[in-house]
Order: structure tokens, then sequence, then C-alpha cells
């Protein structure tokens, strides 16, 4: 009788410190687990009972979604040597565009920033800069220190890789004074009240916090949309995706890909610069 414990899924957990996975990555393999024993609900685990969740996921979820669901499932049924349990993943053909509902545009990110500055935020003001500006992940943004300010330069230890990054020097300039006038002495220059460096929860908020007065839609709005658009901007004016892949610390270009796709609407715009049709 295989059914998934408490114990099972503590040894579990304990394995993937030990693989030295990030924290965010064990949080949402536990978090999928979790679901899914509660979506057991006491049932003995046979491969058609995990078939039968894979096809209420699809019926849920987008298929990219179902995938990073299943991986997690996946991982667990090979730690615990269920093999027979795992299951396919579902095929996707390669995405040629990204969705113009949720790319953020370089005017939206402009207003964004207006909106901050107009509700005297300058914390978010900066914060929203430096990663549009230096490509970070929101994981990232606790290597911004005061010493990285100061030396142009910061180090960012992410997945078990360690990566350089340069801050521009416009960027540095005004964080110096952001410094000086909020009295940082030390570590990372965005932090919270209590002095801990923000999380992604705490800039999700603050960002939902300008949506309206921006009038930039919310699913627009969002830490990481900041580094996709570093990744075209960078992209646009340099056409060099291996260079952009090893700034933004992607171990494949086929990552790197994904962001610096174009809208359908641009693709349109370049097929009628080809002067290829007469009328």
């Amino acid at each position: 009788m295989r059914k998934i414990t408490k114990e099972m899924v503590k040894n579990f957990e304990l394995y993937l410190y030990e693989e030295e996975k990030s924290g965010n990555t064990i949080e949402k393999y536990l978090r999928d687990i979790r679901f899914f024993k509660e979506w057991l609900n006491g049932r003995e685990l046979e491969k058609s009972v995990v078939l039968e969740y894979k096809r209420e996921l699809c019926g849920k979820y987008a298929p990219a979604s179902v995938n990073s669901i299943l991986s997690s499932l996946n991982a667990l049924f090979a730690f615990l040597g269920w093999h027979e349990f795992k299951v396919k993943t579902l095929k996707i053909q390669r995405q040629i565009f990204a969705s113009s509902e949720k790319e953020l545009t370089k005017a939206e990110y402009e207003r964004l920033l207006m909106a901050a500055k107009n509700k005297k935020n300058e914390k978010l003001y900066y914060l929203m800069q430096t990663i549009a500006s230096c490509g970070i992940r929101i994981s990232e943004l606790s290597a911004i220190t005061t010493l990285a300010v100061k030396t142009g330069q910061a180090t960012i230890n992410c997945k078990g890789k360690i990566r350089q990054i340069f801050l521009p020097k416009a960027l540095c300039k005004m964080l110096k004074e952001y410094i000086k006038r909020n009295n940082i002495k030390s570590g990372s220059v965005f932090v919270s009240r209590t002095g801990q460096p923000l999380n992604r929860s705490n800039v999700w908020k603050m960002l939902k916090n300008l949506c309206e007065s921006a009038k930039v839609s919310k699913d627009k709005v969002f830490p990481h949309n900041f580094r996709h658009l570093f990744a075209r901007t960078f992209y646009s004016l340099q056409k060099d995706i291996v260079r952009l892949a090893d700034i933004l610390g992607h171990s494949s270009v086929n990552t790197t890909r994904l962001y610096t796709m174009e809208t359908g609407i641009v693709h349109q715009k370049q097929l009628q610069k080809l002067g290829l049709l007469r009328c």
C-alpha cells in the first residue's frame, strides 16, 4: 500500500536542501506535493490515480503550469523510488510570439515610475529602475548592497551559480543619494521597515498599488516583467543573445529566447516592411 506520509515529504525537503535547490524552488515543490496529498484525501497511490490528477490539472491550468506541477510530483516519486507512478509531461510547441497582454512596454514602465514619484515612494521608484537597468531577479535584489553601489558591481549567487553584474553609473549616482538620505550604513539598499531585505511579496504589494494611477494593467505589473523589459531592450540594441544569457544568468540560450520574443503585433509591422507585396 503506497501513501505519501508527512515523514516522506520531510525527508524529500531535506533532500532538496542537500541538493542545494533554491528556497523558492523548494517551496514550490512542497506546495505542489501538499496540494496533491490533500487531493488524494487518504487514497492509496496508483498510476491511474496520478493520471486522473493530471487530467484535472489540464482542465484548470495552462499547459506550462501543468508540466511544472507534474515535475514536482515526478521528482518526489523519483526520490521515493516509485518510478512506476511517474507521468509524462505535456508536449508544448515552442512559443513564437510573446503575449502583448502581459508584456510591459517601455511607455508603461515610464508611467509606473511617474506614479511612484507622484506618490513620493522613492524606494519603489529606485527599486524598479534597479531591476530594469540591471536585469536581476527579484530574489537577487538583496545583492544590491551599499558596497555594490560604491564599487559599481554586485556579486549574484543564485541556484548555485555565481556571476558578477555591473550597475550603470547613473544608477549608482541615484542610489548613493538615496542611501545618504535614508542613512543606510551597510547591507542591502532596499529593506523593509524592520530592516530585512525586501522579498517578492513586499515588492508585489507595492507595485499593485501603482497600477490604477499609472493606468497599467495589473497583469503586466510584477517584478519579473522589469527583467523581461531589460532583456528585450538589451537585445534590441546588441543582438547578442549569448551575451545576454550570461548577463541574465541563464544556463541555456533557449531560456533567454523566451525573454526576447516579440509580440505578434510587432511581427506584423515587420512583415509590412519587407516590401514583397504589390497591389
